[in-house]
């Protein structure tokens, strides 16, 4: 029995690291999505806009005149919690960025939407040393719940250096001496508790997966950050389109 709760320890260890990778991923695609591409919509939107414009102005057509002024309406929304704010405050509350500057930490914005092999791997070995669900009593837990945020945060980041310097923090810490077996009761409890939260993990999986983010990821498994550019590729085609388009409009004038 105790072999088999120490498997299943270790089972839900590797599928929390395989949940946890995987929203990094979709956060750092989700910002850079809109970090480097968003530029590229607005001046799509701009576009439409000027050619429908461009279009009423020929025409005159009533009909016309409308789909220009919904196409200028999605160039100039009206402004939300975040634009009001410039990008502070959310409806989650205050921002990642803007906590990191109110609290003097760099706001480090990701590089990559998949860190380094190396991250990922110095990753791994970390939680698989420091997960919480090894501690043996809740002074421990709380120890290694911290430890792991940090852990959790410099992986985000793609922080290697972090990573190197936390791995030595946790070699040089104590390290708890494993309990002896427990009661037969006892095991059975952790078995279930360990099932509970599979299902658990299983939930946030399947909504991170199911999510328009992680569609888009799922498209491209081996390398998320060749899709961004991918999709690049396409915009930087499709306003040149629309350019091509409002010239001809313009010289119909």
């Amino acid at each position: 029995m105790e072999r088999a709760v120490r498997a299943a320890e270790q089972a839900l260890i590797e599928f929390e690291i395989a949940v946890e990778t995987f929203r990094v991923e979709v956060e750092n695609f989700s910002r850079l999505h809109h970090q480097k591409l968003g530029p590229m919509y607005t001046r799509l939107d701009e576009l439409d806009a000027l050619i429908a414009e461009a279009k009423a102005s020929r025409s005159g057509d009533p009909e016309d005149l409308r789909r220009a002024q919904d196409a200028r309406s999605l160039v100039m929304p009206m402004p939300g919690v975040e634009e009001l704010f410039h990008d502070w405050l959310g409806s989650d509350g205050i921002s990642d960025d803007a906590s990191a500057m109110l609290t003097d930490r760099p706001v480090r914005p990701p590089q990559r939407v998949r860190p380094s092999e190396e991250v990922r791997r110095l990753y791994r070995e970390l939680v698989r040393q420091a997960h919480p669900d090894l501690a043996q009593d809740e002074g421990e837990r709380e120890r290694r719940d911290a430890f792991i945020a940090r852990v959790n945060a410099a992986y985000g980041r793609g922080d290697e250096g972090q990573l190197r310097e936390l791995a030595e923090e946790w070699a040089a810490g104590p390290a708890p001496e494993r309990a002896a077996p427990g009661e037969s009761e006892e095991l059975y409890a952790r078995l279930e508790w360990l099932a509970r939260r599979k299902e658990l993990l299983s939930l946030v999986a399947k909504e991170l997966e199911d999510s328009a983010i992680g569609s888009m990821l799922r498209m491209a498994p081996e390398d998320p950050d060749r899709l961004l550019e991918e999709i690049a590729e396409q915009l930087l085609a499709q306003v040149s389109e629309r350019e091509a388009e409002l010239a001809a409009e313009l010289a119909a004038q």
